[in-house]
């Protein structure tokens, strides 16, 4: 590859909108170009890069017994109606009509395409187990587009789905693409985690993420400090801290006449945050509700939602806070509601000893509160909150430490929900029809490429690992049209790394040195070779690795050596 036969086009301004580091690469390499809000160009060097993700991704479903298919990207209204998801979906799902003004989706996910399909086509328990996937363009209507094509409303992914006689037969499965993400993301070059996860909108039972570690993530992930356990935080577990202390304090009513808040309320009374509690108040289903925490930590709002009554639980409004607790937002607690008020105490709530909270009384907390004595016990304690770096281990190993990831894969244990909802059956041993159960493995093939940006990048530009950069090797040619026998030299080195297997191109554009090698540093190149009189002369090439501090003169020999061993 010539890259004076190539578009290659990079800038040094990015817009303002680019946000994050891999946004304004993209844009400043040349990868991508915006075409509308959400909606990207591929430029021939990006989709290089994209299609390198993808051949590794259809490799390890190839080698996971997957069976590759495509399915098509507009879905008829009905599929989704037969699910109940055509309203259910929301917002992020574009709903489009023909000229006969029949109503089509398109396809943020294809559950039910896939399943119509193996309603059709699986009769037999013989037939099973089977698993599609497909490499297709989706789409959902994200009400604030961002980050480039970390959160674009088109998107590439491969979505694999599977179908059992039965839950074993699915938990094998199961565990077969959990290695097979495993390797992908090795092989990628990637350090991640696959983490314990909320099934979401999706549904099923058992899920898994898969979350590339960087510091610009926007999921937190806890992880044990001496184990392989790890979850995302909406779902790790925050173990209950033991025993409730004797209590020893009287209980006071403080004034507080400015302090709404937690810590604004520990800063008057000079107590640790971790002695006050928070009263967030809900209504759900048995009616008003006051979820507590401590001061210092965060109620899960996934967790409070899984509660009996609390599916569909919403905030309460003002006048309803008054109504039940007889003040404002600021200062309300679980002390002598004016109706009945169903609280719920976090494990570590129900702990506490000698704490502070709202008075229910506007300008007033209580200090030396105690469960029993100044409070009833709560109506129920329950693990509410988000844990927090230094929490023992929910497997029983270490302490728990965070860190944030981007999510790139998300395998699923769908269960029967979609093949029920959609009469999809087949005929078991005995002749009796039965709903098969349903695996569901999806991968960002375009997310992962924005994901290895933040994660691998300098002051310079992208660092590639190995199996995504667009090329492992340029040769960088200097003066191409004044000596003819560097160009010589350069043709004869790339048909060599050529034939050892090697993906190298040769930067022929003539370009003055410092630009030529700035870009390669740019777009991420892992080996740079330059090709000029001055090395001719002393039988030596110019070699630098992207990540090295300085270059080096190295022989033809030694040369191909070192690319070969890293290659």
């Amino acid at each position: 590859m010539r890259l004076s036969q190539f578009h290659l086009h990079t800038s040094k301004e990015v817009p303002a909108e680019a946000e994050i580091i891999s946004h304004k690469l993209m844009l400043k390499a040349g990868m991508i170009r915006k075409l509308a809000s959400g909606l990207y160009t591929w430029t021939p060097l990006g989709l290089r890069v994209l299609r390198k993700v993808e051949r590794v991704v259809r490799e390890e479903m190839d080698a996971a017994g997957a069976i590759e298919m495509l399915m098509p990207a507009v879905q008829p209204r009905e599929l989704w109606e037969e699910t109940g998801r055509w309203e259910k979906f929301g917002g992020q799902l574009l709903k489009i009509q023909d000229r006969k003004e029949a109503w089509y989706c398109y396809g943020p996910t294809h559950e039910e395409v896939i399943t119509d399909f193996a309603r059709q086509e699986l009769a037999s328990y013989k037939q099973l187990p089977a698993c599609f996937y497909q490499i297709q363009t989706k789409f959902r209507d994200e009400i604030r587009p961002r980050f480039g094509v970390m959160r674009a409303r088109e998107f590439l992914m491969k979505d694999a789905y599977s179908f059992h006689l039965d839950d074993a037969d699915l938990d094998r499965q199961y565990e077969v693409m959990h290695e097979a993400y495993n390797r992908i993301f090795t092989r990628l070059g990637l350090e991640f985690r696959a983490v314990f996860a909320d099934t979401g909108a999706i549904g099923g039972s058992a899920s898994h993420e898969f979350h590339v570690l960087a510091a610009s993530g926007e999921d937190a992930i806890a992880f044990s400090d001496a184990s392989g356990y790890a979850a995302n935080v909406e779902l790790a577990e925050a173990l209950a801290p033991g025993s409730r202390a004797a209590a020893g304090e009287n209980m006071t009513r403080v004034e507080t006449p400015y302090q709404r808040t937690c810590e604004a309320v520990a800063e008057l009374l000079k107590v640790g945050l971790e002695r006050t509690v928070k009263s967030v108040a809900v209504i759900g289903e048995q009616g008003f509700v006051l979820a507590l925490v401590r001061g210092d930590h965060q109620i899960n709002e996934i967790k409070l939602a899984k509660l009996p009554g609390l599916a569909d639980y919403r905030m309460a409004t003002e006048v309803e806070i008054l109504e039940n607790l007889g003040t404002e937002p600021g200062f309300i607690g679980p002390v002598k509601p004016l109706k009945r008020v169903h609280v719920i105490a976090d494990r570590s709530v129900a702990a506490m000893t000698d704490f502070v909270l709202g008075a229910n009384e506007k300008g007033f907390h209580l200090a030396g509160v105690n469960w029993g004595r100044d409070l009833p016990e709560p109506d129920a304690v329950a693990d509410i909150r988000n844990v927090v770096a230094g929490d023992p281990s929910p497997d029983g190993s270490g302490r728990l430490q965070i860190a944030r990831g981007i999510e790139v894969g998300h395998i699923f244990q769908l269960g029967r929900t979609y093949a029920a909802a959609m009469d999809c059956t087949v005929q078991d041993a005995n002749g009796k029809a039965v709903t098969p159960t349903m695996g569901c493995y999806g991968v960002g093939v375009s997310r992962i490429v924005a994901a290895a940006i933040e994660q691998n990048h300098d002051a310079n530009g992208i660092v590639w690992p190995e199996a995504m950069a667009p090329w492992q090797v340029v040769i960088c040619i200097i003066n191409p049209k004044k000596d003819p026998a560097v160009v010589v030299a350069a043709e004869a080195l790339h048909r060599q790394l050529l034939g050892m297997g090697i993906e190298a191109a040769m930067d022929d554009r003539g370009l003055r040195p410092g630009a030529m090698f700035a870009d390669m540093e740019l777009i991420g190149i892992p080996h740079r070779i330059v090709v000029s009189e001055r090395g001719i002369v002393a039988g030596t090439f110019e070699y630098r690795h992207r990540l090295a501090e300085a270059s080096e003169n190295i022989g033809l020999e030694a040369l191909l050596m070192r690319i070969g061993a890293s290659a």
